[in-house]
């Protein structure tokens, strides 16, 4: 099965993931998101998807009324739960992007941190995200790119990522445009505010939109 066959790529490097994320794009571009995440307020009732082992949930759990972050993976989850311990308002649920049991409208705020270039059909991730924010409510939507970097700095990050998490899935999508990105999101029902280019090293697209 897909999902099955997602889980078990991510869930070998739950342990030390992070770590090796740091190793892989550089801790600039992941403080810049970090920073930039933090700056986020009146969340509401958040759900994050693809909250990996929680490096960016603590970020956003402090502007969020409940959190509830989930993942594919158990081991990525576990990892989560110790991270995200002292937080009393952070459910952690285990649940595929794709096919989210919650009733439709349930929050106010939908959180994709380094999820739509990773897996397969993301499309369907987001129009899921759709159906369960309110209207009004919002998308907050991060992705490590490989766009608007030079030859030489593409090269290095995949020796990195080589080196460290082997051959990627087939459908990941490394070079996500803004324009891409835009198309994407709008395709899935939600109206874009706003979509900017972090440059830190490595580069990511940070994209606030609002269900209409």
């Amino acid at each position: 099965m897909k999902q099955d066959r997602d889980e078990h790529y991510w869930s070998r490097f739950a342990a030390s993931y992070d770590r090796d994320g740091e190793y892989v794009v550089g801790t600039g571009i992941l403080q810049a998101i970090e920073k930039r995440l933090r700056k986020e307020r009146s969340l509401g009732r958040t759900i994050e998807l693809g909250c990996g082992t929680g490096y960016f949930t603590k970020a956003i759990a402090g502007n969020a009324t409940q959190l509830v972050a989930t993942d594919l993976s158990d081991a990525m989850l576990e990892v989560a739960r110790i991270e995200l311990g002292r937080f009393g308002n952070v459910a952690i649920q285990k649940a595929d992007c794709r096919d989210i049991r919650f009733p439709a409208e349930s929050f106010d705020t939908a959180i994709l941190v380094n999820l739509v270039h990773v897996i397969e059909n993301p499309l369907q991730c987001l129009q899921e995200a759709n159906r369960i924010v309110r209207r009004g409510g919002a998308l907050i939507l991060v992705d490590l790119t490989a766009y608007g970097m030079s030859f030489p700095q593409k090269m290095n990050l995949v020796f990195r990522y080589l080196k460290k998490w082997g051959r990627p899935p087939r459908h990941g999508q490394s070079a996500l445009s803004p324009e891409e990105l835009v198309r994407l999101v709008e395709d899935s029902g939600f109206e874009v505010k706003a979509v900017e280019l972090l440059e830190a090293g490595a580069n990511a697209l940070y994209l606030r939109g609002r269900k209409g």
